[in-house]
């Protein structure tokens, strides 16, 4: 039986408004917003949220109910470009941020705007390039196949077009509400934004930040991915932990130099997160990481000898809505950037950390692409295969006699560029999808992919030097923790010095979570992280559980009433992340005071404590139960 021909929203024969100067514009400025947002939210949390849909959503409300133009293939090219800045912010805060910790500590060079433009554009740049073969038989030739989740709703954002205006100033209120309750809490310093309690059960506690940005994170995932990240959490801190301190308190376990007791006595639970927990965790990660790669080995030979069949670009469709960007111009691109990055003198990459970078950038970009496609971009392995890649690139150097800090550098620049080249491909295929479904040209879009790209590779090395300004990055505001473990992994095999038995420890846990058939890589990093984040994640998870449980009407209602909550949490996360940003700001602004954030801060004056602070979140979260089954115009 012969296979129905799909027929896209707009015919192939149609020709709309598409890649506009309008959509362009606009389409940047969104990129460096989400870009910027995401990155702070990653570098607090350690993970980022996909930007199309709340994209996809602001453009609507901006060219249709302002402008008042109507083309949806225009509007699907701001989502376009304005996503790929949160894609290559993905890439970059899981790694960059270790060059000013080396820097920092006077190891390196406090690297340029340039180097980090250079290093993003080019990770970002391969990320386009290997997903456009790929787009043949991972979008069309398996559509019905592979739903991607953000690709596909995005499309029907885009295709109810006349609900754009409502939908967009739902976004807007999040931005709002989420950006005054953050200067609030962390610019005039009213509330604490992080609680915790010392339970009378020794080594535990429970705390959370009570933010916005975390919470949105846990509606947006639901329920069942918060409690994988909160149950990884609970065996740390309420398991592992008073483990350690009931039966090893005299012991003195590397890398500690004092006892589990006086750790204990001196850190509390934090330190023994610090000295045992995270190590225990990172291996976790590892092994979750090996893992998955380990279960899609058969699915990247296939989608590989389909992909490099595709790079001719011979097509027997000269159809609009097939033509792709030309295989030389492809191909053109990969020479580009793997001469950059050899010979640039401020990239310090060799031949052979060049060579990796194609093959595992290529390798990893088609199994993320197929990944996301099946579960979407909030769950991108991106940053279990830039451990990998770390951990075998790390192993070739010290093999070939290539090490010390240069050495260093040269593998965390080569895990940032297979990370980004993996967060964008993950996007990238997603984009590609909405395009397909609506019926958008795909050169078209994968020029755009390029233009986002380059737009936001100038912006994040702004960004990153301003929140390593104001704040540092691995400390108390800005933890880090992809980065922190990145740097971790690398110092660890370079230099001999990893604390083996804990790592193990994580790994044989990660195979134990695989063996039950709990997502190994939700778990494990909810492991890894301290339990304030994972618990407010589980709190967003919850406010989704009771939103989905109302009884509804009818389910259009249903799914009209969810999709509100996401919209308005992903405005939450935006606004957290774009006033973070400005906190940034004033806080390397000098004053009289010392600088205009400790000027602005009334903590000494107007401080309502932990209890306030709790009962402020909770209205907080009473705003999204108002956007959501609270709200008369979505009954």
């Amino acid at each position: 039986m012969k296979k129905e021909e799909f027929k896209p929203y707009i015919p192939a024969d149609k020709v709309m408004p598409e890649m506009t100067v309008t959509a362009v514009i606009l389409g940047c400025i969104l990129a460096v917003v989400f870009g910027g947002a995401n990155a702070y939210l990653g570098l607090r949390v350690g993970m980022t949220i996909s930007a199309s849909i709340p994209a996809a959503v602001v453009s609507m409300g901006i060219i249709r109910m302002i402008l008042r133009r109507e083309s949806i293939l225009e509007n699907n090219m701001v989502q376009t470009i304005g996503s790929a800045g949160e894609a290559l912010a993905g890439g970059a805060i899981f790694t960059l941020p270790v060059l000013y910790m080396w820097a920092n500590e006077g190891s390196i060079e406090m690297p340029s705007l340039l180097e980090i433009g250079v290093i993003c554009l080019c990770g970002g740049i391969l990320g386009v390039a290997f997903m456009i073969p790929l787009r043949q038989s991972l979008i069309v030739e398996e559509h019905g196949i592979l739903p991607y989740p953000e690709g596909t709703a995005c499309s029907e954002v885009l295709i109810a077009g006349e609900e754009g205006g409502t939908k967009a100033s739902t976004v807007f209120k999040g931005m709002g509400i989420a950006a005054v309750y953050k200067f609030i809490a962390d610019g005039l310093g009213v509330f604490p934004s992080e609680i915790s309690y010392t339970l009378p059960y020794k080594g535990a506690l429970i705390g959370a930040d009570i933010l916005p940005a975390l919470t949105g994170v846990g509606y947006i995932c639901g329920p069942r991915a918060a409690s994988f990240m909160f149950g990884g959490g609970l065996l740390s801190w309420f398991v592992l932990m008073p483990m350690i301190v009931t039966f090893g308190s005299d012991l003195v376990l590397y890398p500690a130099t004092i006892s589990v007791s006086e750790v204990y006595s001196s850190m509390g639970p934090s330190g023994l997160w610090s000295y045992y927990i995270r190590y225990i965790g990172a291996g976790a990660v590892l092994g979750g990481g090996i893992i998955e790669m380990v279960k899609v080995i058969p699915t990247l030979v296939k989608v590989l000898v389909s992909s490099v069949k595709n790079l001719s670009g011979r097509s027997d469709d000269n159809s609009r809505t097939a033509q792709n960007i030309p295989g030389k111009a492809i191909v053109g691109l990969l020479v580009a950037c793997v001469l950059v990055m050899w010979f640039a003198p401020f990239i310090p990459l060799n031949f052979l950390g060049a060579v990796i970078v194609v093959v595992f950038g290529f390798m990893f970009a088609t199994v993320t692409s197929r990944i996301v496609g099946m579960v979407g971009c909030n769950n991108n392995p991106a940053s279990s295969m830039t451990i990998a890649t770390l951990v075998i690139t790390c192993l070739l150097f010290k093999l070939v006699g290539y090490t010390g800090i240069t050495a260093m550098s040269s593998a965390l620049v080569i895990g940032c560029v297979v990370c980004t080249v993996s967060c964008v491909s993950g996007d990238t295929s997603q984009d590609l999808k909405t395009g397909f479904l609506v019926g958008a040209t795909p050169k078209y879009q994968q020029l755009g992919e390029i233009i986002g790209i380059a737009v936001a590779s100038v912006s994040i090395g702004g960004i990153l030097l301003l929140l390593n300004t104001a704040w540092g990055f691995g400390g108390a505001e800005l933890s880090a923790p992809q980065a922190t473990l990145m740097r971790m992994v690398i110092e660890g095999i370079m230099g001999g010095n990893l604390p083996w038995t804990l790592i193990l420890i994580g790994v044989c846990i990660a195979v134990i979570i695989t063996m039950l058939q709990i997502p190994v890589l939700l778990f494990c990093v909810g492991m890894y992280l301290p339990i304030y984040t994972t618990a407010t994640v589980m709190i967003g998870g919850v406010v989704r559980l009771i939103v989905d449980k109302i009884k509804y009407a009818f389910e259009e209602q249903h799914k009209s009433v969810v999709d509100s909550g996401v919209l308005y949490t992903s405005g939450m996360i935006a606004g957290e992340g774009v006033l973070g940003i400005l906190l940034a700001v004033l806080a390397i602004v000098p004053t009289a005071d010392g600088t205009l954030a400790n000027t602005l801060n009334i903590s000494g004056i107007l401080n309502i404590g932990q209890g306030g602070g709790i009962i402020v979140y909770l209205l907080l979260i009473l705003t999204i139960f108002k956007m959501t089954f609270w709200n008369k115009k979505l009954k």
